[in-house]
């Protein structure tokens, strides 16, 4: 009898040790990162076929943004005035940063100016165009969510400074899913429309421009 008691807490024993180093093995297993999901602003582009010449060099400066959007932290709002951001959902870069290149792309295939060129490089030109995001953010106050974004933008007379005209686009698209996901496919239905209402507004003015200084 004392043999078989023995032995039966021997078992038990045994099997307490067994669980123990699996617990400890398990614990010492390195955490998995959890995935982030990264996305990109993009935009197809469509050239204009027929443009007007703009005997003008024009700058694009490199966009910037207001706080809140200034970082790649992918905004949205469940109630006014309350910004958050997604946990395991950001952009790639800033998206002023990646804003730069698609405005230079648009202006380039869908205005007339002599040239376009980014502010990064030692071109000097005769007017310049600035760019500020004041509003990015996927909305759920409603349902379906929107993407909302507004962007200021300035044509500024280089040689002096001078502010020739200043409009703010105000643009909203529907997501498709109420996810991070539906706000970026949001965000890249609305950009061509929002990329082509900004080289409108500076063919407009650059034409006005260029025609006073004529006089």
């Amino acid at each position: 009898m004392k043999q078989f008691l023995e032995k039966k807490w021997d078992v038990k024993i045994t099997a307490a040790l067994l669980t123990l180093a699996l617990t400890g093995c398990s614990a010492l297993r390195p955490i998995e990162a959890e995935s982030v999901h990264t996305y990109l602003l993009e935009a197809q582009i469509d050239p204009k076929e027929q443009v007007k010449l703009i005997p003008l060099v024009l700058i694009v400066s490199s966009p910037r943004a207001v706080p809140g959007y200034d970082a790649v932290h992918m905004a949205f709002i469940r109630q006014p005035h309350m910004l958050e951001y997604f946990a395991k959902n950001r952009w790639a870069e800033a998206p002023a940063k990646m804003l730069g290149p698609l405005l230079v792309r648009a202006l380039e295939l869908r205005t007339g100016f002599k040239a376009v060129a980014s502010s990064d490089g030692m071109v000097k030109g005769d007017v310049r165009l600035d760019t500020e995001i004041t509003l990015l953010q996927q909305e759920f106050i409603t349902l379906p969510s929107r993407l909302h974004m507004k962007l200021r933008v300035q044509l500024v007379e280089q040689s002096n400074y001078r502010v020739l005209a200043t409009q703010v686009f105000d643009a909203v698209e529907t997501a498709p899913t109420n996810d991070p996901y539906g706000g970026v496919i949001a965000a890249n239905l609305m950009l061509p429309k929002l990329l082509g209402q900004i080289a409108d507004f500076a063919v407009k003015n650059g034409v006005s421009f260029s025609e006073y200084r004529k006089q």
